[in-house]
């Protein structure tokens, strides 16, 4: 873990395949309890622009059983909202916290933040890429599979940010990922040029617009909203154009036959994902949300130094 020590999180594919599976088997052993890390007096900032439930609490609750502080800084009551500098704001945090966890729109904001604050600082989700949950995923994956190399995970919906986090963590520790989108809605090209470039030779990265010939023989199905933060607007004229990729009953019984089903939350019943499904037998939904916790506090005791 030493390696990870002081470091920043802005993309899962800042780590190393290495550095993934140790942090997912620290977070095994302190979702056991067969350790116990404490990392006393240390401060995490949340900064976060964007609504959050599980990403907000399961960091508040990490840090606190780590022993540490939390600062909830809501950026409609700092300066931020006032215009101030994110370089400004940036260097004077570096000041009072020891770890900073930030959720905003666009990932160069992120990157600044990260360019001008020596603490670390942990993407808690852009626009671009949200690895904080890919970590709980792949978690969630190894508990039901053991072994994450071969496996095949397919994403259908939306290519945004989910999208981006999953075809790079999934690169990274040799899982075949399959994003079935529409036409106008893949991924960004730039991360799936990225994404494939990392699998190499180990496991393929693919986009399709079938879902049906997707999912046959996968081991996980993984959705998410079909209109991220920020595109509420176009919530309602979406579900026509993304009803085939519904994860439901019908393309589950395509799948693999011990396949598990993800979804990141918050979810909206019988658009992405049926009610049956969510709450049926393959769901393993409420599992990965608490891996948050487990993931989190994992990676919080390794940026801090104290794993």
């Amino acid at each position: 873990m030493e390696s990870l020590k002081g470091r920043d999180l802005l993309s899962v594919a800042d780590l190393t395949a290495a550095e993934i599976q140790l942090l997912l088997r620290l977070a095994g052993d302190l979702k056991r309890g067969s350790v116990d890390l404490r990392c006393p007096r240390k401060v995490l900032g949340l900064l976060f622009q964007k609504a959050s439930t599980r990403t907000r609490v399961s960091f508040s609750t990490a840090m606190y059983q780590l022993g540490g502080q939390v600062i909830d800084l809501n950026a409609s009551v700092t300066q931020i909202s006032r215009g101030e500098p994110t370089i400004d704001t940036a260097r004077v945090l570096d000041r009072y916290l020891d770890v900073l966890a930030i959720r905003t729109f666009a990932q160069s904001e992120l990157v600044k933040f990260a360019e001008y604050a020596s603490i670390p600082v942990i993407n808690a989700l852009t626009d671009l890429e949200h690895p904080c949950q890919i970590l709980a995923d792949l978690l969630t994956i190894q508990e039901n599979f053991d072994a994450l190399e071969g496996l095949t995970l397919v994403y259908l919906g939306d290519g945004n940010n989910m999208a981006h986090s999953l075809m790079l963590g999934c690169a990274k520790v040799g899982m075949n990922v399959i994003v079935a989108t529409p036409a106008d809605y893949q991924p960004d090209l730039a991360v799936t040029q990225q994404a494939i470039a990392i699998a190499g030779d180990r496991s393929q990265v693919t986009l399709t617009q079938d879902a049906q010939a997707a999912v046959s023989q996968a081991q996980v199905l993984y959705t998410d909203v079909w209109a991220s933060m920020g595109q509420e607007d176009s919530a309602s004229d979406r579900i026509p154009i993304f009803q085939p990729y519904q994860i439901n009953t019908a393309l589950l019984k395509q799948a693999d036959k011990d396949a598990i089903v993800l979804h990141c939350l918050p979810a909206h019943r019988e658009e992405e994902i049926s009610n049956e499904v969510i709450e049926g037998p393959q769901s393993r939904i409420w599992d990965q949300a608490e891996n948050r916790l487990h993931a989190q506090k994992a990676l919080l005791a390794a940026l801090l130094g104290v794993a």
